[in-house]
């Protein structure tokens, strides 16, 4: 790893080119970078009223951070002649590497650069805003601050974006990656973390070059009481790896980055809005917060919304106990009905004493509160009115030691300037009440299993498809159920060893990575005699049928380019992605998450007794999932579908197997 402090916290900068090296000066002035900042230009005097050197030697010692904003051929003699000096590192602001097909330029450039960290190429730079050091060419939002989170982005636009937020975040560090051809994630992500004064990172992510790197940065974080939240773009995207098996498309696109955050222990969430409201979270109460919430309001109407609004995350607000009951009926009388969300009316309205007791007598019997509460905006009306209702908000926050949460159920309806304020007392309020709740339930992200790492990935190879026999045999041998069955090359030959088999019968053609489709199952028989071929079968195999079958499911296992290997879990057939009703893992996964993972399954009722049905042996599936992740220990092996398992009341046996492995 390389080190980038001298280049994240510079105490000396220089600039080189002249439009962009004007604007980086500019930047550091404003925010009162207090070191040099030199210019480096072979013919002008001066740029931005500093007055140039024409050259790297001139200058008084090495720059602990240099902003290269040159086209991109001068990039790679300058980056070098910085290594040689022993330059602390630089950002390398010229596009046309290997986004443009000069993937030799890039190489030449990482080759230039030897031990010194660089950021790039394509790269904007990086803003501190702790010590106003801004190696960075365009406007920005931010302000000067003593603690901060750290935001880091694949896209410049959405990070300056980002920085215009009037949401009273403080926000330490500005970074972005550009082509990354050095410095990845992984590697920022753990430098921008080390600063003490950074409290949580912030991440757009497009791509995650480094799984086990960011999942070791991401433990590291929770050690050290930081929370990092992802905003994880490109879901809707086809898998990067095109494979002929549903599991390949159930597990492509967001469900697999999803399952690695998760278990990372990153919270994870859907919008902007939610990574700078969950941020803020993180910064004043630490990476988790509890999942028992309160909501207080003086509205019915706020009441039934937050109500209907918090559902679809998850969130259900659990009535107050009988104690909270009869003191919240002593303060507020007969009329308020005393629930969860509370509408508390507006009988204690302006009187900080009693209402700070109703707050905090809610608040007490749960983890953290929701109090909706929209300021009048303060240029056209008087806020005042409001602020003994704020003011018991963070009192019954002091008196409790809960997080006590003022919401605006619209998102401008909280002026930047109290925000600010309201965030230096260690109050958080959040703007918008549907993105409060989002931020609320990411907030609740539990950490990675210790030492949790995801198995090693690698480049796609040519697979091949196994025919269904000898998969069947590998799966019995690896200690998977499978039925009693026989096989041949022509249905003459498979007629005469199927008479020790038990009807009825499923007769299937072998060489089809999907078997119904292509018309080569036949199930119920009495006997095989009288059946035609089935076209395209290479082969044929006769198993006696599974009875006595609680549910039908889908397991699936293959190898992620990214993230190692991947298991995907469902309910069998076309079932599954009708309904989109799977759940995916990052391996290695354990027992407990597998039958975790299995109850987030919308239709789990059906596995556990439903209206009186059957209960399914689940142990017996999570044994599969298990026995498959053993199998995948075979590097040879790409992919493998059991679709259906069929689960009954006790055992689960494979039907039907499609393995896909490596062409030797």
């Amino acid at each position: 790893m390389k080190d980038l402090s001298r280049l994240l916290r510079p105490r000396s900068i220089a600039v080189f080119g002249s439009v962009w090296a004007e604007n980086v000066i500019t930047q550091c002035h404003k925010m009162g970078f207090e070191g040099p900042v030199w210019p480096i230009h072979p013919t002008k005097p001066s740029i931005g009223g500093l007055p140039a050197f024409a050259s790297l030697a001139d200058l008084p010692e090495a720059p602990d951070a240099t902003f290269i904003g040159v086209n991109r051929h001068a990039t790679v003699g300058v980056v070098a002649e910085l290594s040689a000096m022993n330059a602390g590192g630089a950002i390398c602001f010229a596009s046309g590497w290997t986004e443009a097909g000069e993937a030799g330029l890039q190489g030449d450039l990482v080759q230039a650069a030897g031990d010194m960290p660089i950021l790039g190429p394509n790269c904007y730079g990086v803003i501190n805003y702790l010590d106003g050091a801004l190696l960075w060419p365009d406007q920005h939002g931010g302000r000067r601050v003593e603690r901060g989170v750290a935001l880091l982005s694949q896209s410049s636009n959405i990070v300056i974006n980002l920085t215009m937020q009037a949401r009273g975040l403080p926000i330490a560090y500005v970074a972005c990656l550009g082509n990354a051809a050095q410095v990845g994630l992984a590697d920022m992500a753990a430098a921008l973390l080390a600063d003490e004064r950074v409290t949580a990172l912030g991440l757009y992510v497009e791509g995650i070059d480094d799984a086990p790197g960011f999942a070791a940065v991401a433990e590291a974080a929770r050690m050290a009481g930081k929370g990092i939240v992802c905003l994880k773009s490109g879901k809707t995207e086809a898998s990067r790896v095109a494979a002929a098996s549903h599991t390949a498309a159930l597990a492509g696109g967001g469900a697999a980055s999803s399952a690695f955050l998760r278990q990372a222990g990153l919270a994870e969430v859907a919008t902007l809005p939610e990574l700078l409201e969950t941020l803020k979270i993180i910064h004043v109460h630490g990476p988790q917060i509890g999942p028992r919430l309160c909501s207080l309001s003086c509205s019915g109407g706020e009441a039934g919304l937050v109500a209907d609004l918090a559902a679809p995350f998850g969130i259900t607000f659990a009535p107050p106990s009988a104690d909270q009951r009869a003191r919240l009926g002593d303060i507020l009388g007969p009329i308020v009905t005393i629930s969860n969300p509370l509408d508390y009316h507006t009988f204690i309205w302006g009187d900080g004493p009693r209402t700070t007791d109703v707050f905090a007598t809610m608040l007490a019997g749960y983890d953290a509160g929701v109090f909706i509460i929209d300021p009048p905006r303060p240029d056209l009306c008087d806020p005042s009115s409001f602020e003994p209702a704020l003011q018991a908000i963070e009192d019954a926050a002091q008196i409790t030691g809960k997080p006590a949460f003022p919401v605006a159920s619209l998102p401008e309806n909280f002026d930047e300037d109290r925000a600010i304020a309201m965030m230096a007392r260690g109050t958080v309020p959040l703007m918008g009440l549907e993105t409060a709740l989002g931020a609320l339930v990411a907030a609740q992200t539990p950490p990675g299993l210790a030492g949790w790492r995801p198995l090693p990935s690698r480049k796609p190879t040519r697979a091949v498809l196994m025919d269904e026999a000898t998969a069947k045999g590998l799966l019995a041998q690896a200690g998977l159920a499978v039925p009693r069955g026989v096989s041949a090359l022509d249905l003459q030959t498979l007629g005469a060893l199927a008479g020790q088999l038990t009807p009825p019968l499923a007769l299937k053609g072998m060489g089809f990575a999907h078997k119904s489709e292509n018309g080569a199952v036949r199930l119920g028989l009495k006997t095989l005699q009288g059946h035609p071929p089935m076209i395209g079968a290479t082969g044929y195999l006769a198993e006696e049928m599974v009875t006595g079958v609680v549910a039908e499911l889908l397991i699936g296992i293959r190898r992620d380019p990214v993230y190692g290997v991947t298991l995907t879990l469902g309910f069998g057939g076309v079932t599954a992605e009708l309904l989109a009703d799977t759940v995916t893992l990052i391996c290695p996964a354990t027992t407990d998450e597998i039958d975790a993972a299995l109850r987030r399954l919308r239709l789990w009722p059906l596995l556990d007794g439903y209206r009186g049905r059957a209960v399914a042996d689940v142990a017996a599936v999570v044994s599969a999932a298990m026995r498959l992740q053993n199998l995948m220990q075979d590097e040879s092996l790409e992919e493998i579908e059991i679709n259906p398992l069929m689960v009954c009341e006790q055992g689960a046996i494979a039907a039907d197997a499609v393995i896909w492995k490596e062409d030797p």
